[in-house]
């Protein structure tokens, strides 16, 4: 009767086990010797437009400048700036046409020259002293083509003497200005000329 029993036991449990089969399938889990397949990488997403060459006429940067000039120093640019800020403010306040054209794009120097014969047409003069030497902070530089423009931020203080009909007058000034310089690469001059001038915070 025993032997019996452990056979109708042992029916019963090949039922259950069978049908736990059924209900979960044959994997379980991953055997130890298995390997996790790869995740295959994610497709490229299609270019809409064909990829964009490397800009050659409208470029910006300092990078962009030294690779059409490799002789470009901000240090020398700078100090150079300075002496052409002094040399304008100075020669238009006095009226020096001769100095000011080097130095002014055509347009920059119509407008100066304008102010200077509306000051002689009421009588009067001028003359400035740097009361110390202005400060030049470069700015940037940007490359369209063959022009290169770079803007520097001038704080200056200096006393502006005047005279006119109704007497003299001294008054001390504070500025701060940003001051855009042009120079076309092709061209042997290494200088800059002024081409345009914005007001900025003290």
């Amino acid at each position: 009767m025993r032997i019996l029993e452990l056979i109708i036991l042992a029916a019963l449990a090949a039922v259950v086990l069978f049908q736990l089969y059924a209900v979960l399938g044959r994997r379980v889990g991953r055997g130890a010797d298995e390997t996790p397949r790869a995740i295959a990488p994610p497709l490229e997403t299609p270019r809409l437009t064909p990829p964009l060459a490397e800009p050659t006429a409208n470029v910006s940067g300092l990078a962009a400048l030294r690779a059409r000039d490799p002789s470009f120093d901000v240090t020398a640019f700078l100090q150079g700036a300075r002496q052409a800020y002094q040399m304008i403010v100075t020669a238009f306040a006095t009226g020096d046409r001769a100095v000011l054209k080097p130095l002014l794009a055509e347009d920059v120097m119509t407008g100066f020259d304008a102010a200077i014969r509306q000051r002689e047409a009421e009588g009067r003069s001028e003359s400035v002293d740097f009361l110390q030497t202005p400060r030049a902070d470069f700015e940037g530089v940007s490359l369209v083509g063959d022009l290169a423009k770079a803007s520097v931020r001038f704080l200056a203080e200096f006393r502006s003497r005047s005279k006119g009909p109704e007497g003299e007058a001294v008054d001390d000034r504070r500025t701060a200005e940003i001051w855009t310089f042009q120079r076309n690469l092709k061209s042997r001059d290494p200088n800059w000329t002024l081409v345009h001038v914005d007001a900025a915070e003290a």
